[in-house]
């Protein structure tokens, strides 16, 4: 028989079972704008899953329809589980919302927001409330020492 003639799974047929974003079994925290971003997202999820309805080419970019409804299911269910936390303003202790400044045993100091899951981004300054370092600064006040990863860190300051 001819390799014309045989079919291997194609990549569409593949790409179109992708499985689903995995949803975090903690409790979806968010802060006003992380809130604001899961509003963002799923809007932007409902588009893609509309465009890829209406395009008529469903059959030939399965993918596109794969990705929106998995996206769609995933900012579904967050939103359906957010749970804002607003601000706290002039906290004394170390809680989801806050700014959090240390100085590291070398001498860096560095500053973090604790944020929800979604809304984490270290590279930009905050991280998740279930990370280990927000784990370990939670209910910490000024002035107190924490080990962090074998080493000790002191909050220096608390927004």
């Amino acid at each position: 028989m001819s390799v014309a003639f045989t079919r291997d799974e194609d990549h569409e047929a593949a790409a179109a079972n992708l499985p689903d974003r995995p949803v975090s079994p903690h409790p979806n925290l968010v802060t006003p704008e992380g809130l604001s971003q899961l509003e963002t997202a799923f809007a932007e999820a409902k588009a893609a899953y509309t465009a890829a309805q209406t395009s008529g080419l469903i059959n030939e970019d399965r993918t596109a329809m794969a990705r929106a409804t998995r996206d769609l299911r995933y900012y579904t269910a967050r939103l359906g589980s957010a749970q804002r936390i607003d601000p706290v303003t002039a906290p004394d202790r170390v809680v989801f919302g806050c700014t959090v400044t240390i100085e590291r045993d070398d001498g860096r100091i560095q500053t973090f927001r604790i944020v929800g899951e979604d809304e984490a981004d270290p590279n930009k300054g905050s991280v998740s409330y279930v990370s280990p370092l927000a784990r370990a600064l939670l209910g910490k006040e000024t002035g107190d020492e924490v080990q962090l990863a074998g080493a000790s860190v002191e909050i220096i300051a608390i927004s």
